[in-house]
């Protein structure tokens, strides 16, 4: 009996720590919503007008749906891994810089408590900023949602994997510059040749290829179909990689947290 109510005892304990960081991180976010918030509303609102409403009248359609609907999914999917991503990794990289994940590290709590309160943190931006996004397509648009259940599954493994990806860049990060590096030279590019704005099929083999090397274009493509019922891939193909995205990086940011990599003076 003592053995069951010390380990409802450290689980009640971890679920605390766990709400804790998951709080700060919300009050964070809120904070200073005029910069974490907004400034993707107001982008992502220029790109309706521009891709959707300038260049989507002379591109007409894409894959037999407006071309306005067609990039809907894409926006969203967009703001959503690049404010999970950026979130995560500025600020655990301030909180390092700070010394404040020694103190996390030296305590009692379990190294999964720490990652699961920043990526949850980072989650709940990235979902934030994408349905705002989504609300604002509706102003230009008409949103259906054919498969709810894979447009809002598709949301959450894009963001968790981003934010996985964000929490690595900023283990490794000396300085900020290195946490500006990776979105700048490596995330807007994979974002922008993920299918965002154009249907694969239009590109030459090789290209088209290449593309499906890229992860964005599963994530993207899987949200696609979840808001319009059409994607050029398959989902059983999509959910194995973004599922096996979430492994390979939850296992790899356990271990360098584990081994204290780039957070021990």
């Amino acid at each position: 009996m003592s053995q069951i109510a010390t380990t409802n005892s450290a689980a009640s304990k971890n679920l605390v720590a766990l709400g804790t960081i998951i709080r700060r991180e919300v009050m964070r976010i809120l904070r200073i919503w005029g910069q974490t918030l907004m400034p993707p509303a107001i982008t992502m609102t220029l790109y309706f007008l521009i891709f959707g409403g300038l260049i989507g009248s002379r591109v007409g359609q894409m894959d037999g749906i407006r071309y306005m609907d067609f990039i809907v999914p894409g926006l969203v999917m967009m703001s959503v891994i690049q404010n999970s991503y950026g979130n995560i990794s500025s600020s655990f990289f301030g909180a390092k810089f700070g010394r404040h994940i020694e103190e996390l590290l030296v305590s009692p709590m379990p190294n999964w408590v720490i990652l699961g309160g920043y990526v949850a943190g980072a989650v709940l931006r990235g979902v934030m900023v994408g349905a705002i996004v989504l609300c604002i397509a509706m102003l230009f648009t008409r949103v259906r949602v054919p498969h709810p259940l894979v447009m809002v599954s598709s949301v959450l493994l894009g963001a968790v994997i981003f934010s996985l990806a964000g929490f690595i860049n900023a283990v490794y990060a000396k300085k900020f510059d290195d946490v500006a590096i990776v979105p700048t030279f490596i995330l807007t590019p994979l974002t922008y040749l993920g299918g965002v704005f154009y249907s694969v099929k239009l590109l030459p083999g090789w290209a088209e290829a290449a593309t499906h090397a890229n992860p964005i274009f599963y994530m993207v493509n899987a949200f696609r179909y979840g808001l319009l019922g059409v994607s050029d891939v398959s989902m059983w193909t999509a959910y194995g990689l973004m599922l096996g995205f979430v492994g390979v990086l939850g296992a790899l940011a356990l271990w360098l947290l584990k081994r204290g990599v780039g957070l021990r003076s």
